[in-house]
């Protein structure tokens, strides 16, 4: 039997003896992946107290609404079926004929014209989801035409377009530190700086933030909540204890606040543990509290000191480098706001919903999520701090930046460290800058600048070979003449 699961259903609210029932065949996270039909098999009639417990009895209920509603279309069906109604059996029947994905894909052969495989996933699910069958070439032509409408023209400087579309409305963005939205003790950098940040791929985010989102019983129970973020929030002892320095007794003493120490769940036994891992110390428990003596022959003012800024700044509880960590309702369940982040440890604590829990530190999620998770939040930030300034850009673009930025399989930042200063072209590098650097040590290199971009080519004063510079057209002046005459 496993304790650590029967204590873990004893806190969501199982009885004792049902708990250790459950635990002696199954573990929390193998009890999560069975079905309600086998919990309901195995357990008879207590399996509705443990699928309450895993926070599942609404969606039961939702399912058998789902059920009864289905059984009776499919009777009203029955009904309004007739033998006469060959016809449509028939065209069910070619309907049939083959995958609806095929369909499409025979479709676009026929027609000579290509869609992205995700866009033909997504019309096939949603087609056989709705029942359009019967219309799925008209569906298809409706696609390739919005697809076509969407592509780019052949030399548009996609770049300059993309740049010129968020850096207009970044002069127009503010240049303060707001309260998060609806969470007044929290800070969190918005606006031009925040955007800043996002491009510049910096380490450590200003004002590191997390929405930290629950499962099972967890987010439905408050005091449930409460533990969670009793076990995110970092707790030193100077927050839940009185430190003082007896100079005459050569001690240091600590005072627990009680109030404090049951609002987060701390036991005299867990200041003990914590106290422990001081060095050069003896430590006395008493009634009032804990007495702290250093080290015989080392009894001097100097120890004294050391020992009473260690003692204040000693982790308690908590996840290092979240400082607090705030309860919210939302519609239905409990949210925890935190300032700081610690992506990866709080991602293990139990009753943490780890599909939905974000941070803003977007090199965290490189390093816990990988690189596609990475462009997914710089897409997420950028877009998101700038429509939180009323400023509407097409996603289309901020993407464009975010491709840029995690190509390579690592996030680079746009700037002389990263996508700037990787530029093919030297005169492109140049003027963005350290200008001589850049062209001494092309010379030395023996480079050549072949001029296809458009910093290049504003600098060497000619045309740039891109959207209309891509054209080149010749006018004979002679030709010409002679045709208005005649047309004369």
């Amino acid at each position: 039997m496993s304790k650590t699961t029967a204590n873990a259903l004893i806190k969501r609210g199982l009885s004792k003896k049902l708990a250790e029932k459950v635990a002696e065949k199954y573990t929390l996270s193998a009890l999560e992946k069975l079905s309600d039909a086998k919990i309901k098999k195995e357990f008879g009639k207590d399996a509705e107290k443990i699928l309450k417990v895993l926070g599942r009895k609404v969606e039961e209920k939702r399912k058998e609404k789902g059920k009864e509603k289905k059984a009776v279309k499919k009777k009203k069906e029955k009904k309004a079926a007739k033998p006469a109604e060959k016809k449509t059996k028939e065209k069910k029947e070619k309907v049939k004929e083959g995958t609806i994905r095929e369909r499409i894909i025979k479709i676009l052969e026929s027609k000579k014209e290509y869609l992205p495989i995700a866009v033909i996933d997504e019309m096939a699910e949603k087609i056989e989801k709705n029942g359009l069958e019967e219309k799925l070439e008209k569906i298809v032509e409706k696609a390739i035409e919005e697809y076509n409408r969407h592509l780019m023209d052949p030399y548009e400087a996609c770049g300059m377009v993309a740049a010129q579309s968020i850096g207009e409305p970044g002069t127009q963005m503010t240049m303060r530190t707001f309260h998060y939205a609806g969470v007044a003790e929290i800070n969190v950098t918005l606006g031009l700086p925040r955007l800043i940040e996002i491009v510049d791929a910096r380490k450590d985010p200003s004002t590191p933030m997390m929405t930290v989102y629950l499962e099972g019983a967890y987010k439905i129970n408050r005091d449930k909540a409460k533990e969670v973020a009793n076990k995110i929030e970092i707790t030193r002892l100077i927050n839940i204890a009185e430190v003082e320095t007896d100079i005459s007794n050569m001690k240091v003493v600590v005072k627990p606040n009680i109030k404090s120490m049951e609002r987060k769940d701390i036991k005299m036994d867990d200041l003990m543990e914590a106290l422990k891992k001081l060095s050069k110390v003896e430590i006395k428990k008493t009634e009032d509290g804990i007495e702290i003596y250093p080290q015989e022959g080392n009894e001097n003012y100097r120890e004294l000191r050391r020992i009473s800024e260690e003692v204040k700044n000693i982790k308690i509880k908590g996840i290092e480098g979240i400082k607090r960590a705030i309860i919210r309702k939302e519609g239905d369940e409990y949210v925890i706001y935190t300032e700081g982040s610690n992506f990866e440890k709080v991602l293990e604590l139990e009753g943490v919903d780890k599909t939905r829990t974000t941070t803003n530190d977007i090199h965290a999620i490189y390093e816990v999520l990988g690189i596609e998770a990475a462009r997914n939040a710089i897409i997420n930030e950028a877009y998101s701090t700038l429509q939180e300034q009323g400023l509407n850009v097409d996603i289309r673009h901020i993407m464009l930046v975010a491709d840029l930025m995690t190509a390579t399989g690592v996030i680079r930042p746009i700037g002389r460290q990263g996508v700037s200063g990787e530029k093919g072209s030297v005169i492109a590098r140049a003027a963005f800058e350290i200008t001589v650097d850049h062209l001494l040590g092309a010379a030395r290199r023996g480079e050549v600048d072949e001029l296809r971009g458009v910093a290049e080519n504003v600098i060497v004063g000619q045309p740039i070979k891109l959207g209309t510079g891509s054209v080149e057209l010749a006018i004979d002046v002679k030709k010409l003449s002679k045709i208005k005459k005649v047309k004369k």
